[in-house]
């Protein structure tokens, strides 16, 4: 069987299984997303660092649709993005409380399940691609803190 029948196939059970479909993957992306920006903690982050909302929204509901639904839609560099943000596992954990939240409320159970261990495996890969980066190497089950930024010059 070629890849893209196998690749269709796959995409099937999922939807079949789930029910996640393109327009569930946009409500859950947009309804996250909200959320975010109104955060005290991961809205700055963001609004630093993202001009065209819009663009960015299309981009991860086509990197959502990859991950899962496995369709391959998405091409670009997650890691390369995330590395060199000034976060560390207190944002990784609230970036999950947040999208767990929202699956719930937008998604099915089924579909809320599937979205959810994603999301789990995305950020332990980004907190430990994170720590790396800032030239921490963690030990099995070690969360990356951040080294507290000294005060500037002139701060008491």
């Amino acid at each position: 069987m070629p890849i893209s029948e196998r690749r269709d196939a796959i995409v099937a059970d999922v939807m079949a299984r789930t029910g996640i479909d393109a327009a569930m993957i946009e409500r859950l992306v947009h309804a996250f997303y909200a959320k975010v920006r109104r955060d005290e903690l991961l809205g700055p982050i963001f609004d630093a660092r993202i001009a065209d909302w819009d663009a960015h929204l299309a981009r991860m509901c086509v990197f959502w649709s990859s991950v899962a639904l496995m369709t391959g839609a998405y091409h670009g560099s997650p890691m390369q993005k995330h590395a060199p943000l000034p976060v560390d596992a207190l944002h990784f954990d609230r970036w999950l409380a947040l999208f767990e939240e929202t699956a719930y409320e937008v998604c099915p159970p089924a579909a809320a399940e599937h979205f959810v261990t994603r999301a789990h495996r995305i950020a332990r890969s980004l907190e430990l691609g994170v720590a790396i980066y800032n030239g921490r190497m963690l030990q099995k089950g070690e969360r990356y803190r951040r080294e507290p930024e000294a005060p500037s010059a002139g701060t008491p």
